[in-house]
């Protein structure tokens, strides 16, 4: 009999449910936080409602809002030593994936101590950590549920991948308002960052009956809402779907861990300061076309997850069909298509595949990749 495990942290889901971070600090023992975000999410106002909700409670606080996209090493050093410098005991992220993997990478020295580099890998985390409660203002990233942090190694110009217990945060608030304050071209580039953790959690080597429902909802909700979520900003019926999709996106990919594409994104932004979501929509296709001989029957169903009718269809004319729309998807709703049109140079391709080749979220892929495979994926892609 297989056994599975599935971890999770609280999850607080809906309309003006940020308003209970104050609160849910204080039911964790918290007295006196670090909030970690950045200028984007200060400048659309959320940072001042999060204080408003510590201040209600008799929270004492700190703010360090110095994270950058995708969150450096440096960073991370700097928001250990607020921490730290402040005596507090506890932490809120608010932000996009780069705020929250920051304020988990914080959490790790503050109580662990060392170099961040120290931590890249699986389970070295020695120590428990300080309470952690994530507000995701972002329908993309998942890392408010999930036992990754991805911080950026300076020095050596790559993504490193922290996969521990100890990062799933004690509480996780998903307030769909926040997305409203988003732009079209940062919903597009998230929403197929979740539509790349739900295909990617699905096919994963370590897929589970409990993560399968999860990614399978997840792809489903992003096939229906994402496409409205961008059109609108004013459009709550997608912009909570979406969130939801994001959500449940994340709760698939913490526990059934990612593939290829994931591993290749890790790659490319470490070396240069992009959107994570708009690598993963160049890269997603292709991978999906080299991995689909792994398991046609998966990619099969994820074409009836996003609606399409595969009557009459081998699993690999219809796991074809599903790599197309994933195209189509990501025309319509205006990502980049090509990694030479963000800048990536292709004299960098040997480096970041062999970076990739190496890198966590490969251990899972659905078919076995060489260090050359992956450079040719990179050149299709390029």
């Amino acid at each position: 009999m297989n056994i599975h495990k599935f971890v999770m942290p609280e999850v607080i889901f809906g309309n003006g449910s940020i308003h209970q971070v104050g609160e849910s600090c204080l039911r964790l023992g918290a007295t006196n936080v670090l909030i970690v975000s950045d200028p984007g999410v200060t400048e659309a106002g959320w940072l001042d409602v999060v204080i408003k909700s510590c201040r209600q409670v008799g929270l004492k606080y700190t703010t360090f809002c110095d994270v950058t996209i995708n969150p450096k090493d440096e960073e991370v050093k700097k928001g250990c030593e607020a921490y730290l410098e402040n005596e507090c005991d506890a932490i809120i992220g608010i932000g996009g994936g780069s705020s929250i993997d920051a304020a988990k990478a914080v959490a790790i020295l503050a109580t662990n101590g060392g170099q961040i580099h120290e931590y890249e890998g699986v389970d070295k985390i020695q120590l428990p950590l300080p309470p952690q409660v994530m507000v995701p203002t972002t329908a993309g990233s998942g890392s408010e549920v999930s036992q990754f942090s991805v911080i950026v190694n300076t020095k050596e110009k790559k993504k490193m991948t922290i996969i521990s217990r100890s990062l799933i945060p004690d509480i996780a608030i998903i307030d769909p308002e926040t997305l409203s304050t988003k732009s079209a071209h940062l919903t597009a580039s998230t929403g197929l960052d979740v539509l790349t953790h739900g295909i990617e959690a699905y096919v994963s080597l370590a897929a589970t009956p409990l993560t399968d429902v999860q990614a399978q909802n997840a792809i489903s909700l992003v096939g229906k809402y994402l496409r409205p979520s961008v059109a609108s900003k004013i459009n709550q019926e997608a912009k909570t779907n979406m969130a939801m999709a994001s959500l449940q996106a994340g709760l698939a990919f913490s526990n059934a861990i990612l593939g290829a594409v994931h591993a290749m994104s890790h790659a490319v932004g470490g070396r240069y300061p992009l959107l994570h979501g708009d690598i993963n929509s160049i890269l997603l296709p292709h991978v999906m076309e080299f991995n689909l001989l792994a398991n046609p029957k998966k990619f099969a169903d994820i074409a009836c997850f996003l609606g399409m009718d595969t009557r009459g269809m081998s699993y690999m004319e219809a796991g074809r069909k599903t790599i197309e729309y994933v195209k189509q998807l990501a025309e319509d709703i205006g990502v980049p298509q090509r990694l030479s049109d963000i800048g990536v140079k292709q004299e960098e391709i040997r480096k970041m595949s062999l970076v990739a080749f190496h890198d966590a979220c490969m251990i899972t892929n659905p078919r076995d990749i060489t260090v050359e495979e992956i450079e040719g994926i990179f050149r299709k892609a390029w």
